[in-house]
């Protein structure tokens, strides 16, 4: 999929979402809705309005009741046409940027691995398709929420970054704190992995990308 964020959908707005879609493998709508339930109801319905949104995301600190009129029109979405796809909705747990100390600052106490758990497990009993996580939480989270949770991962450092890195070294963190390599978070149970800097800050980026695909190929086997 192409991932479509805050950045280029406030430039752009619903026109990037149709020309995006028109070259083919569908989009994550990755605008991380924050609101009160009936806001967050209304814009989650005008998302799955838009052509090829195959993911799209809320926060899961939104709360039980935000989650729940997200899922509510997901449902109604599929109920009006079974035979045909349907946007799944995905909970951001905690923001791969945050480690523990940052989580104090904003009055949330204990490890981020125990919170992301905790977020996840609500998201589930709220209705959601699955979570957004960082890679160091996705064994406890498949543990929790079982196999057919969704689980993607942001916070992808590749082994090759470029056209030259060092095997067996994670690349730059830029602004996260949580990461991982594309073959560990495979490894880890991650059903999606999502992929920005390591690919558009690359010196090569079509180089770039072949590596991570390659890295994540040899996880899969």
């Amino acid at each position: 999929m192409l991932k479509i964020n805050i950045q280029l959908f406030t430039a752009e707005g619903p026109a990037a979402v149709e020309k995006l879609n028109r070259l083919g493998p569908g989009i994550f709508l990755d605008l991380k809705f924050h609101d009160i339930p009936n806001t967050v109801q209304g814009a989650v319905a005008s998302a799955m309005g838009l052509p090829g949104v195959h993911l799209l995301n809320l926060h899961a600190l939104g709360g039980m009741e935000m989650m729940r009129a997200a899922a509510k029109v997901r449902d109604q979405a599929r109920a009006r046409a079974p035979n045909s796809p349907v946007s799944k909705v995905l909970a951001v747990t905690i923001l791969t940027s945050m480690d523990n100390a940052a989580l104090r600052q904003v009055g949330i106490n204990g490890p981020a691995s125990r919170r992301v758990v905790q977020l996840a497990r609500l998201a589930k009993k709220a209705g959601m398709d699955g979570v957004v996580a960082s890679p160091e939480e996705v064994r406890a989270i498949r543990r929790a929420c079982g196999k057919d949770f969704l689980i993607v991962v942001p916070g992808i450092r590749p082994t090759v970054r470029g056209r030259i890195q060092a095997r067996g070294r994670k690349g730059r963190r830029d602004d996260q704190a949580r990461i991982s390599t594309p073959a560990e978070a495979i490894r880890a149970g991650a059903d999606y992995l999502v992929v920005g800097r390591p690919i558009t800050g690359a010196p090569d980026p079509e180089a770039a990308a072949q590596a991570i695909v390659e890295e994540i190929g040899s996880a899969l086997s």
